[in-house]
């Protein structure tokens, strides 16, 4: 059977194309070596399941351990430790029963699940006692406890840890998750209650990450789809697929799976082309697969909204290193830091966003009977922009106070709803690419329709040297994109302001180009 690009679940290197993990990760065997206890710490889909059964499988076959991979993804839910330790002590006896390994040892058949307090840690203890070999245990979807089960489970690990030379017990432990350590504290408890002095959390000596793919691994990974069928990426596809996905390793093997089983339906005597690459990002942001989509829910949350909303309207903002919602957010794969700003993950990521918190807008827009039809936007095959903004002047005129209560991002609301109005547009045959990052005061995007490109800056008034800004940042835009119109789109939100000093339409000349400066 011929190999494929994985998008769903672990890796297999004899069903899919695939770079071991461990080069992203690197470290893992020297701090086992040391006899430590660590974290990993990714966003979903990145490979940390994949890395870990690498790693158990690496171990084992070098003989100096027995390694025991095991996921906690079925103790979700089971805050009370009475329940969630006997939970994971069944996790492990199963696994440890279908081990090539460790299948002749009993697991637990001494310990007393009642003493849940002690239960975990006297299981390991007695196991350990048996072992010919020091146990490493690679403990996935970490996460998933919380409360007491998740202060127990980790209390009896450090526990063990510290009692190391007085009895026996694991030698290394992996925590494994989407969050880094410090952060299940969010799982724990609302209230600020310490936790004493004795931290479960005081158990690991570093926390580790598992970085996207850099271009060349990109290249690499599809060159094995070449080295098997002949059909190459070419060096241009491979650059617009790192563009759009800044190396996501799911995202990667999505487009690349897109274009091979959908786009060119298997045939692979068919050339890929950069244009299959931007057809297959489309197909994503709307089909929205589960990873995304469960990524996506998180927007819903207000720690997440904290963070996100000034990267949306560009709102310059400063965040403490040890902020947990600032650290969260990053930890969730939504944003990264580049160039000392706070952006989207990805150009894919930024316009799901955008998408998520605009769909209800859109769906409504499309609703509204008094608003042209798109056929009425344009004009010789061109889009007829003053009509179309001019028309989002008079409805942000008529609903703004009614619309921005529908946005759980209110201050975003104008943002959102413009680009909504925008979409309804390039639905018929466009595209909008948006420029987003905190600390910029605007928000940059561009129309892209029928081979013509429409550049846009949104802003919110704080002042009168907004427009000079506005004007120069467009500029400047306009510039990189070889474009010589645009429109430079102000908010004004002052409320004692009539409507008739809101709304205007002026044109610059700004260093020979045409800017158009839209008040709403």
């Amino acid at each position: 059977m011929r190999k494929k690009f994985n998008i769903a679940g672990p890796c297999r290197p004899h069903k899919h194309y695939m770079l071991e993990t461990r080069e992203r990760c690197k470290g893992l065997l020297e701090l086992i070596n040391e006899e430590e206890y660590f974290v990993i710490h990714a966003a979903r889909q990145s490979g940390k399941t994949t890395l870990l059964l690498e790693l158990s499988q690496q171990l084992n076959e070098a003989g100096e351990y027995y390694a025991l991979y095991c996921s906690l993804e079925t103790v979700q839910g089971i805050d009370d430790p009475k329940e969630g330790i006997p939970a994971i002590l069944n996790v492990i006896t199963n696994l440890v029963k279908f081990h090539q390994s460790l299948k002749r040892y009993p697991f637990a058949d001494q310990v007393d699940y009642g003493a849940f307090n002690v239960a975990l840690m006297e299981a390991f203890a007695y196991f350990c006692e048996e072992l010919d070999k020091p146990l490493v245990v690679l403990f996935d979807e970490v996460d998933c406890l919380s409360n007491g089960t998740l202060i127990s489970f980790l209390r009896q690990l450090r526990n063990g840890y510290i009692n190391r030379s007085l009895m026996p017990f694991v030698h290394s432990i992996a925590l494994v998750g989407m969050r880094n350590i410090r952060d299940y504290k969010g799982k724990i408890r609302k209230d600020p209650d310490t936790l004493g002095s004795a931290s479960p959390f005081h158990i690991v000596k570093t926390s580790k990450t598992l970085r996207n793919f850099v271009p060349d691994e990109i290249t690499k990974l599809y060159a094995q789809h070449t080295q098997t069928t002949a059909q190459v990426f070419s060096p241009e596809v491979v650059e617009s697929v790192y563009h759009h996905t800044q190396g996501q390793p799911w995202l990667v093997n999505a487009i690349a799976c897109e274009i091979v089983e959908q786009i060119l339906e298997g045939d692979v005597s068919r050339e890929i082309l950069p244009q299959h690459v931007e057809q297959a990002v489309q197909t994503l942001i709307l089909r929205r697969d589960t990873h995304i989509d469960s990524l996506m829910e998180r927007l819903k949350e207000a720690r997440v909204q904290r963070i996100v909303e000034p990267v949306i309207i560009g709102e310059n903002k400063r965040y403490d290193l040890l902020d947990d919602d600032y650290q969260y957010v990053l930890d969730l794969g939504l944003l990264r830091e580049a160039d000392k700003q706070l952006v989207p993950s990805n150009p894919i990521y930024g316009e799901i966003i955008v998408r998520t918190l605009s769909f209800r807008s859109q769906q409504e827009l499309d609703d509204i009977a008094s608003l042209p039809a798109i056929p009425a936007y344009i004009v010789d095959g061109k889009l007829d922009m003053k009509r179309l903004l001019s028309d989002f002047q008079q409805f942000w005129r008529a609903n703004c106070e009614s619309w921005i209560k529908r946005y759980q991002y209110v201050e975003a609301a104008p943002h959102l709803t413009l680009q909504a109005f925008l979409q309804r547009i390039v639905n018929s045959g466009g595209v909008v690419i948006r420029e987003m990052a905190a600390g910029n005061k605007r928000l940059d995007l561009y129309l892209q329709y029928q081979g013509f490109n429409y550049p846009i800056e949104l802003k919110i008034r704080y002042g009168d040297k907004t427009y000079k800004e506005g004007l120069d940042q467009l500029a400047n835009y306009m510039d990189k994109l070889n474009c010589q119109e645009g429109w430079l789109v102000v908010f004004d939100k002052r409320k004692r302001t009539s409507w008739k000093d809101k709304i205007f339409w002026q044109t610059h000349q700004v260093a020979e180009k045409t800017i158009h400066v839209v008040g709403v």
